[in-house]
């Protein structure tokens, strides 16, 4: 470690990475073959896909590498960092279990069903989904985003402050309860779980095609390096340096896990399942809170799926269905699927759109961003609407 601690800064952030894309490549090689072997595999059949079915809820793998570097990373952090990646560590192994037991529904009905089942009706298939002893409920899976957020909200990992688009930050802190030795902060408490809420499901709903969902995030994860890099850069208060420090740490070794899932995904060889997908999003919404509150940006290459996501909810709304059930029609990759654009169309559109907002929000100012942010509003809205009226 002491060899570790002697090396600079970009040097440790490189040796990271470099280290990660190979614990990634081998432990998603083993996890592939134990996967198949124990017959973790999904059911693609009743989904109308034509393929074998393939390793699912191996993006479990990813808290997996990021623990077991995270060992090595422990000491090289000052004590306020060292208790941020515990209170991650600790997080993210509940998002990682709930979600992955979520991701055994699928399993069991590959496990237990003949090849007959590509018959069954979508009323029989839901009613196996409800009858298989694994499910989460979606009440749980939203209890739980609200518990991981709230638990976030009572720490040192918390918004408490968003920036004035007049001129500097408005501060949330004002205002707080004391319980014991306690002291909760109710404004950065509420606005930590609304941000949660928000990211865990704009993430998990982007999931309906292969690789849509990682390459997303590994186009976010990409922009919050290089905003995260130019903070470290200009800004030298030792706060700043320390936040960004462990950022672009957590950042070298989470994004190889993500790009070799990407990899592996896009045809698919695997599938990430609610684990892998869950665990990118509180790795996602975490981070960006750490990196001196760049909700905004994160926002912004997110944003295809944050007003998506809002559509979604707000049309299940109006039919009077349960805003968090999902469905394979309302969501902007089903509905492009549906006009006949390809998957590979599909992938591009997104991966290009939260790219090209998420750099313009790097080099813009507070103002700028919210203009761009509102131009990305009626781009969705417009293919939306021209959507709508194709059909």
């Amino acid at each position: 470690m002491n060899f570790l601690a002697s090396l600079p800064f970009f040097t440790q952030f490189g040796l990271f990475f470099w280290v990660s894309l190979i614990s990634s490549f081998v432990i998603f090689h083993i996890g592939k073959y134990l996967f198949e072997h124990f017959g973790f595999l999904d059911n693609p059949a009743p989904y109308g896909h034509k393929r074998k079915p393939v390793p699912l809820g191996i993006g479990s793998i990813f808290y997996i590498n990021f623990l077991l570097l995270s060992l090595f990373l422990h000491p090289l952090l000052s004590d306020i960092n060292q208790h941020r990646l515990f209170i991650i560590l600790v997080l993210g192994a509940v998002v990682t279990l709930i979600s992955f037991v979520d991701d055994l529904d699928t399993i069991y009905k590959f496990d237990r069903e003949s090849k007959s089942d590509v018959k069954k009706t979508a009323e029989e298939l839901g009613k196996m989904r409800r009858d298989t002893p694994f499910i989460v409920p979606a009440k749980v899976r939203l209890a739980m985003q609200i518990g991981i957020g709230a638990i976030i909200g009572i720490t040192s990992i918390k918004i408490s402050y968003i920036s004035n688009i007049f001129g500097g930050v408005l501060y949330l802190d004002q205002y707080y309860i004391v319980l014991g030795s306690l002291q909760i902060y109710l404004i950065p408490l509420i606005f930590t779980i609304i941000w949660y809420v928000i990211v865990f499901n704009s993430v998990n709903w982007s999931d309906g095609v292969p690789g849509l969902t990682s390459g997303l995030s590994f186009v976010t994860l990409l922009v919050m390096t290089i905003l995260t890099i130019k903070l470290y850069l200009i800004d030298s208060s030792s706060l700043s340096q320390a936040n960004s420090t462990f950022v672009l740490f957590c950042l070298a070794i989470f994004i190889p896990s993500v790009l070799i899932g990407w990899l592996y995904n896009i045809k698919p060889q695997v599938l990430l399942g609610e684990s892998g997908t869950m665990f990118i999003a509180f790795m996602i919404a975490t981070l960006a809170i750490i990196a001196g509150g760049k909700i905004a940006t994160v926002a912004t290459v997110l944003g295809v799926y944050l007003i998506d996501a809002f559509y979604v909810i707000l049309m299940r709304l109006y039919n009077k269905k349960n805003p968090l059930a999902g469905d394979r029609i309302h969501h902007l990759h089903y509905r492009l699927l549906n006009m006949g654009m390809s998957e590979n169309f599909v992938r591009y559109f997104v991966y290009s759109l939260a790219f090209l907002f998420g750099m313009a929000a790097i080099f813009l100012d507070k103002v700028g961003k919210v203009i761009l942010f509102f131009v990305l509003i009626i781009i969705v809205v417009f293919i939306t609407k021209i959507l709508s009226l194709k059909k």
